[in-house]
């Protein structure tokens, strides 16, 4: 089995963030179990696994979403680099942590509001007062997630308006404009068409170049063409993390690869 505790180690310099120990528990019930994960800087990391496994809950525990909920408790470490803040701790603002960390959900959901408003929203929580500013902001988030030729001209329309896949596109634009260090994608062309998905993958894959990326989806094929590196997840456990490319040529654990070739999951 090809875990993090059998691999070299990497200097905190090549990583955004490294995951040790990490358990999380909802009330009595262990979600996660002892998971230690490194997360490569500038690279997509997909996390595959079938249905109650724990990536959405391990993907969560990125920006703290488990915070909004009771009962709820984390052990163990997620250090962010480069100043190896550990995440986690229960005395760090979760706000803090979603300014640093964005996320992306499985089917689109913009805000009631108009195109250029939903992406301004962060800037504006954030303080940005400075109209020039945030216009910037947002047609810079606009274009890194390609869709400001398609909007530029109904900036001011209802963000509705937009077929899913650009809905989908806007939701990514909003969660760029306040610069993010980790985007967290939670399956998100599981509600799109072939086309809307296709444009989305290309985006994720140009994305790498400014922003570390963690994925998680059920599409192998998906994970094969846009992830540097794949975590197989089974009941709340780690099994094996490596290389994409070994993953689905050459797994270490029966698990995997039983997983991969549709054996269960």
């Amino acid at each position: 089995m090809s875990t993090l505790s059998t691999l070299p180690p990497k200097p905190p310099t090549q990583l955004k963030a490294q995951v040790n120990a990490l358990n999380f528990y909802y009330g009595d019930f262990q979600a996660l179990k002892s998971i230690y994960f490194p997360v490569e800087k500038n690279q997509v990391t997909a996390l595959i696994g079938p249905s109650g496994c724990g990536k959405s809950t391990f993907l969560r525990c990125f920006n703290r979403m488990h915070d909004l909920y009771p009962n709820m408790r984390y052990e163990g470490e997620i250090l962010l680099y480069p100043d190896a803040i550990n995440i986690v701790d229960r005395h760090v603002d979760p706000i803090e942590v979603r300014m640093r960390i964005s996320m992306v959900f499985q089917k689109p959901n913009p805000f009631p509001k108009s195109i250029y408003e939903n992406v301004a929203y962060g800037l504006r929580v954030r303080g940005e007062r400075l109209r020039q500013v945030i216009d910037e902001k947002v047609e810079d988030a606009l274009r890194a997630a390609a869709l400001w030729d398609e909007v530029k001209d109904r900036l001011h329309d209802l963000a509705f308006n937009l077929s899913g896949g650009q809905q989908q596109r806007l939701c990514i634009a909003r969660a760029l404009a306040t610069s993010p260090e980790i985007l967290l994608f939670d399956e998100p062309t599981s509600a799109l068409d072939p086309i809307a998905t296709a444009k989305i993958e290309e985006l994720v894959n140009e994305l790498k170049e400014k922003v570390t990326i963690l994925i998680v989806t059920h599409n192998m094929q998906q994970a094969a063409r846009v992830s540097a590196y794949t975590a197989f997840m089974y009941i709340g456990e780690l099994i094996e993390f490596d290389d994409t490319r070994k993953i689905f040529t050459n797994p270490s654990s029966r698990l995997t690869e039983e997983y991969i070739t549709g054996r269960f999951g």
